[in-house]
């Protein structure tokens, strides 16, 4: 492997991957939105990193004198919000991943990258009719509603139509809901654990379930599909995806005292949920978590995704369990004091 470059890597994901590729012994360059800010860079600099550099991924031309050089290019780097300020935030997280991603794409044409391992999500697959109905890498999502689920989509299917035009080799990783592990701020991901420990879920939960995997099997993911010789989309994701109920008696058992839930709430009374969200968030100090776009996208269907190919091609599995995950996310949000 020759040198590998790694954008968003001040990120849950960037930064474990990092980390990761750091311990295998890579040549590693790293990117963060302001390379100037010790709070950005401070945690990679601890690994070791000196190579740090600034990259708006939406400018082209500092993207391609990021990847001069590179062989192996992991562009991490998004906006992960289900809940943002407001429909220009929404469009900005647009903006950053569509932009991001075929900036990403023409940068590794021209500095002639051996191959670009794109960051996606599980959310760019359609929801199940059940936890049982597993989608697959050969399904997309028609459901653009959520600005999230557009920005993440349309970044990826954008990626994969310019490699094509431009000759390039690249990879699309999909991991579920990401947790565990360490983390610098927190994420959509964490903020489920923070507000359901807070007590989000006290007046009633649902009967869906969180994607999920440990932000450790996703950085072993993005390496194998980096270094192996595969193309194409690989989803990253536990065997099974925990229920609500279930994280709220993980979090019991590891000594946090929330509170059972009243009740399921049924499914006629989900239009209200986001108002009650908001205002339960402001009363126990938690980060808000729905939409009434994501709300109305969930009502009967459930997140639901195989990891079958992962394993075959890559030899991947997921080896964190859900309670060691969850552990690792608390650990990290008592630390960072918001627990």
């Amino acid at each position: 492997m020759g040198k590998v470059l790694v954008t968003g890597a001040n990120g849950h994901v960037g930064y474990n991957l990092a980390a990761e590729l750091v311990r295998r012994g890579a040549d590693l360059r790293v990117s963060v939105r302001d390379a100037a800010d010790p709070d950005k860079t401070a945690p990679l600099r601890a690994l070791g990193l000196e190579d740090i550099v600034s990259l708006d991924v939406r400018d082209p031309a500092a993207f391609r004198a990021a990847a001069e050089g590179i062989d192996l290019l992991y562009h991490v780097a998004a906006t992960y919000r289900y809940v943002t300020s407001g429909p220009e935030a929404d469009e900005e997280m647009v903006r950053d991943a569509v932009e991001g991603a075929t900036a990403a794409i023409r940068a590794a044409a021209d500095a002639g990258v051996r191959k670009v391992v794109l960051t996606s999500s599980t959310v760019t697959l359609p929801l199940g009719t059940s936890p049982q109905d597993k989608k697959t890498e050969a399904d997309w999502t028609g459901d653009l509603s959520v600005p999230y689920i557009r920005a993440k989509t349309l970044a990826e299917q954008s990626a994969w139509q310019l490699a094509e035009e431009l000759g390039v080799t690249m990879v699309a990783v999909l991991p579920a809901g990401v947790f565990g592990g360490t983390f610098h701020k927190p994420t959509q991901s964490t903020d489920y654990i923070e507000a359901i420990a807070k007590g989000a879920l006290r007046m009633g939960s649902f009967k869906g379930v969180m994607p999920f995997v440990d932000v450790r099997d996703v950085a072993d993911g993005h390496i194998r599909a980096g270094e192996q010789e595969v193309t194409g989309r690989f989803i990253l994701c536990n065997d099974r995806f925990p229920t609500f109920d279930e994280i709220i008696a993980i979090l019991r058992d590891q000594g946090l005292r929330v509170g059972r839930p009243l009740m399921t709430v049924p499914e006629f009374l989900y239009p209200i949920a986001p108002a009650l969200n908001r205002m339960t968030s402001r009363l126990i100090g938690a980060p808000p978590l729905i939409t009434p776009e994501f709300v109305a996208m969930n009502k009967g269907r459930f997140f639901a995704s195989s990891n079958a190919r992962a394993r075959e091609c890559l030899g991947w599995q997921p080896t964190v369990s859900t309670e060691d995950s969850v552990r690792g996310t608390v650990s990290e949000l008592r630390r960072l004091g918001r627990l």
